[in-house]
């Protein structure tokens, strides 16, 4: 399941979040996004317990894109601990998007 952020729970659901957050930011309009949102879903799925996987519409959340200093789409941004710890930039495959994530991720699920 893909957590969707807006500027008004930004830092609740990513700032303060135990687990660590990979954050697309992402427009309607966007094709990529498009294309790499089936993606999110399947890592969503395969890494629960490990990572939430949230999605921020930059058209309504002009703030937080803003703030993060989001020049284009799909920009993801992983938060460990409240900072961005790397980000990819553009559609990526599941297998280039998990190599630049895995190191941040803990080793194993967390029990709920």
């Amino acid at each position: 399941m893909i957590v969707p952020v807006t500027d008004a729970t930004f830092d609740e659901l990513v700032l303060r979040a135990e687990l660590p957050v990979l954050l697309d930011f992402t427009a309607d309009w966007c094709p990529p996004c498009r294309m790499i949102e089936p993606v999110l879903r399947q890592i969503s799925v395969e890494q629960e317990g490990r990572l939430v996987v949230a999605q921020l519409d930059v058209d309504a959340n002009p703030l937080t894109a803003r703030d993060a200093g989001v020049l284009g789409m799909p920009t993801l941004n992983l938060y460990v601990g409240g900072r961005v710890v790397t980000q990819v930039v553009g559609a990526r495959p599941k297998a280039a998007l998990m190599r630049a994530i895995e190191e941040h991720l803990p080793a194993q699920a967390l029990s709920a």
